[in-house]
């Protein structure tokens, strides 16, 4: 029997609240399976079971706030025999609802208009979120062999879910103040030429509706995965007093929440993706995450972090690494600027490419030619 731990979602995180269980005792699980859903000052994370089983009890209540590291669950391995919970744990209610609340048989629930129900089976975290969005439950269809859950309630363009900034700030802070202590930081910067990409772009999207046209961002952390294959020591994790090279590069993508704060879910190997795949797989990271419905891996699963101010119109920015790993690329806005080509000055589209790594794993001459890579990937779009 092995133990389903409350997991450590980023270096800001010292507790989680167990707010679904979306399995339940007896069920089979896989590896990749969502099986949780634990809120923290980001918001509402799904989490995954990391090997098969069987789901053998829930150890952690609903509501329940507990550590980092803490068992919620306890799974048995393949042909493991079946044991009867005992003591205080076997006291505990592996409902969604809770104890004593008799919910009816469920049903497929007429949408609105149609008719109402009396009661709708929903998860604390589902109800919050409804609740927030201004949506009624017994609006929404659903399997009517369970309740409803978080992920079942759609999410409304009009009405972004509030988050908790001075949680998520604190958070954050806490996080950032470690990395400064503890990493020793250098910066360098480089200015690239950002014509061709937007050449590139330009002649890819001219005949695509809005939808399917690719952004610069795309490029970007293409060409930051690229370059990362062939400088590893920026790609990975310090931890433990040494640097552990990862074997392909995840690039957390710096996304703004809108209700304050920011997070850097991975893209998983970007590298070996398509612009057009990368750009549908942004579109689908971005839209999740500022509905607060991402996944535990996406948190903790990025190996090297880009960051881009896009249309803020800032030259240049200095990202503070997010511990345990050990770079952080950040893209300025492309502005047109004088700039010699070809032996001639002329209006250029350029951008300032900046990076902050940490001197334990690399050094500045390697950080110049890493930063340089990335900048010529940018210059050769077509190849990207």
């Amino acid at each position: 029997m092995s133990q389903f731990l409350m997991p450590s979602l980023g270096a800001d995180m010292e507790a989680g609240t167990l707010v679904e269980r979306l399995a339940d005792p007896g069920d089979t699980v896989s590896r990749g399976d969502v099986i949780a859903a634990v809120e923290t000052q980001k918001g509402v994370i799904e989490i995954e079971v990391y090997e098969d089983g069987t789901l053998a009890e829930w150890l952690v209540s609903i509501g329940e706030a507990v550590p980092v590291g803490t068992p919620l669950a306890e799974i048995l391995k393949p042909g493991e025999p079946a044991v009867e919970p005992s003591g205080p744990r076997a006291a505990r209610q592996p409902s969604a609802e809770p104890a004593g609340t008799s919910a009816p048989a469920p049903q497929i629930l007429p949408k609105a208009g149609a008719g109402a129900h009396p009661r709708v089976r929903a998860t604390p975290a589902a109800r919050r979120l409804a609740a927030r969005l201004g949506l009624d439950l017994k609006s929404l269809e659903h399997d009517p062999n369970r309740p409803i859950y978080r992920a079942d309630v759609p999410a409304h363009p009009n009405r972004p879910e509030p988050a908790s900034p001075l949680d998520m700030r604190a958070a954050i802070s806490a996080a950032m103040a470690r990395s400064k202590r503890e990493i020793p930081h250098y910066y360098l910067s480089h200015t690239a030429d950002m014509t061709p990409l937007e050449d590139f772009l330009t002649g890819v999207n001219a005949d695509r509706p809005p939808q399917d046209r690719i952004l610069a961002a795309a490029a970007y952390v293409k060409a930051v995965a690229v370059a990362a294959r062939k400088y590893p020591e920026f790609n990975g994790s310090f931890s433990d007093g040494s640097f552990q090279p990862a074997e392909t590069a995840h690039v957390g993508l710096a996304v703004r929440l809108r209700g304050g704060g920011l997070v850097a879910p991975a893209l998983f190997d970007p590298a070996a993706q398509s612009l057009d795949a990368l750009m549908r797989a942004i579109r689908d990271q971005v839209a999740r995450v500022r509905a607060g419905r991402f996944k535990a891996k996406e948190l903790t699963g990025a190996t090297i972090t880009l960051s881009s101010l896009g249309d803020r119109g800032v030259d240049r920015l200095y990202g503070v690494i997010y511990p345990p790993q050990v770079a952080i690329v950040g893209i300025g806005t492309p502005a047109l600027r004088p700039w010699v080509y070809q032996d001639k000055v002329m209006p250029r589209r350029t951008a300032c490419l900046t990076l902050s790594a940490d001197h334990r794993a690399s050094d500045g001459h390697r950080g110049a030619l890493f930063l340089n890579e990335i900048g010529r990937a940018l210059q050769n779009p077509e190849a990207l």
